[in-house]
């Protein structure tokens, strides 16, 4: 696996295949390795780089003494831009989806297509007043930075499986995996920060030239299904997909059902645009 240096400043990721560039933004609690397959059904086609944000992998982990910001997340993947020539694309799932929107303002005209899955800015959520959906948030934003916090690991990694994985997915963990969700979600202590504290408008994704796929379940828990119709209301001429009760890690549980319409959409000329998709969430 290449790792990019920048100063003190370590970025790990994988790179397959050649052609134009995709890259690659994984979810909390993950890390590329969750695009292998994806990275198979591309690589014939398309250069595609998968990146470690923070704390995954070999990239280095975010200073315990600042708050993090999508931006400084975002920089990791204009960092990587800088190593490939011409346009590119993004596929981003959870704070993968909002790593990726923020890099999209960055990148500008360079950026030519957004896939969108699942995408997590839960701050629009109060811009927008969609307060019980944003108290829902705060609630497990509050539960992971508590016990985050007083270094009770797996007291967060419990809430935060069973809600993102469903009721019982924990004590459903085999103790190894358990073991492993423990240390991949300390990370996350520190992306929650960026996705309930940042300012940045709805409106100015509505001004972005790049093609956009956003896919959503339409059982995912209601911050994600807010999310999406807030989407739907300002940018109606995204493209919308909706799948149903594979839930919000299907990227990785279901990739037979994801990678298709992934692949589908970056290899399309021309996509078709779902206005108004947002009212069929509720």
């Amino acid at each position: 696996m290449p790792v990019l240096s920048k100063g003190s400043l370590k970025i790990d990721y994988t790179d397959d295949g050649k052609g134009q560039a995709v890259i690659l933004v994984h979810s909390s609690v993950s890390g590329n390795r969750q695009w292998r397959s994806l990275t198979e059904a591309l690589k014939d086609r398309y250069r595609v780089l998968a990146i470690n944000l923070f704390g995954y992998g070999e990239t280095t982990p975010w200073p315990e003494t600042s708050s993090q910001s999508l931006h400084a997340q975002a920089q990791l993947i204009l960092s990587l831009c800088e190593e490939v020539d011409g346009s590119v694309h993004l596929v981003g799932h959870s704070v993968g989806g909002s790593v990726a929107l923020k890099a999209a303002l960055l990148l500008g005209p360079r950026l030519e297509k957004l896939i969108l899955l699942e995408p997590n800015p839960f701050f629009l959520l109060k811009q927008r007043g969609r307060t019980e959906a944003f108290l829902e948030t705060w609630n497990l934003y509050e539960h992971v930075k508590y016990f985050g916090s007083s270094g009770d690991w797996p007291k967060a990694a419990q809430r935060f499986a069973d809600y993102w994985n469903g009721e019982g997915s924990w004590k459903a963990m085999p103790e190894k995996r358990r073991a492993a969700f423990v240390a991949a979600i300390m990370p996350s202590f520190h992306e929650w920060d960026a996705v309930m504290k940042e300012e940045t408008t709805i409106e100015a994704w509505s001004a972005l030239t790049a093609e956009t796929l956003v896919v959503c379940d339409r059982t995912t828990p209601l911050p994600i299904r807010e999310i999406v119709d807030l989407f739907a209301e300002a940018c109606p001429h995204w493209s919308y997909r909706f799948i149903n009760h594979f839930g919000h890690m299907a990227p990785l549980t279901h990739p037979e059902v994801i990678n298709p319409m992934v692949c589908e959409f970056l290899d399309s000329e021309i996509t078709l645009c779902v206005a108004g998709a947002g009212a069929n969430l509720k």
